[in-house]
């Protein structure tokens, strides 16, 4: 699934560096609650069928007290993303057994639809390595513990949209976040059950936990 590998633009500077501004004024500005995705990314091709899977880990949280956990992914191709499931498994830290399971939204439902050819999701048309979109879930009513790991899985439906969706995976370790693609519906899993792993820097689409 792997696509060319290229440096980060400007434009991509510039899209990190608008994650931490204001949303509005007076509002909070959002902040880092793990070391996100930085420099260079390449595109990670054909999602149909698949599910990225990314470990939050609890070591790695910022002490930065958030009721709300707000999650960023970054695509780098396709026209539209068909998301069937998005949810996060909650374990103790260093566990791998399921202790709580919370669904993830976007536009107040976990299977959206993605259109990544608009220019009023995605600005900056095409998407590339260079120039990924990035897309803002909705607020996810979730504490981040340092007691406590999270695996975000996002699943995409087997249909012909997903075989031309790109996810940004970085093409360095400098971030906190890791992960591993699975075959198949990952979100399907139950309290009491293990998430597999064990995860990899090889990650994808997962680019920030923030607060906002």
């Amino acid at each position: 699934m792997k696509g060319p590998s290229k440096l980060a633009t400007s434009a991509f500077a510039v899209a990190l560096v608008s994650l931490f501004l204001t949303q509005t004024a007076g509002a909070v500005v959002a902040k880092n609650l793990v070391a996100g995705v930085s420099g260079q990314v390449s595109s990670d091709l054909n999602w149909a069928g698949n599910s990225a899977l990314s470990l939050i880990p609890g070591a790695a949280i910022f002490p930065i007290s958030s009721a709300n956990t707000v999650l960023y992914l970054g695509f780098t191709a396709g026209a539209t993303a068909d998301v069937g499931n998005m949810v996060i498994y909650k374990t103790a830290r260093g566990s791998t057994k399921i202790t709580a399971v919370i669904p993830v939204k976007l536009g107040g439902v976990s299977n959206p639809s993605i259109n990544l050819s608009s220019t009023s999701i995605c600005p900056v048309q095409p998407l590339s390595d260079t120039n990924p979109c990035i897309i803002r879930l909705d607020p996810t009513v979730l504490a981040l513990s340092p007691l406590s790991d999270y695996y975000f899985v996002v699943f995409f439906t087997n249909d012909a949209n997903n075989q031309t969706v790109g996810g940004a995976d970085p093409s360095n370790t400098r971030s906190s976040l890791s992960g591993l693609t699975i075959t198949g519906d990952g979100t399907q899993l139950k309290v009491g059950q293990s998430v597999p792993g064990p995860t990899t820097h090889v990650m994808d689409f997962l680019m920030y936990v923030m607060t906002n």
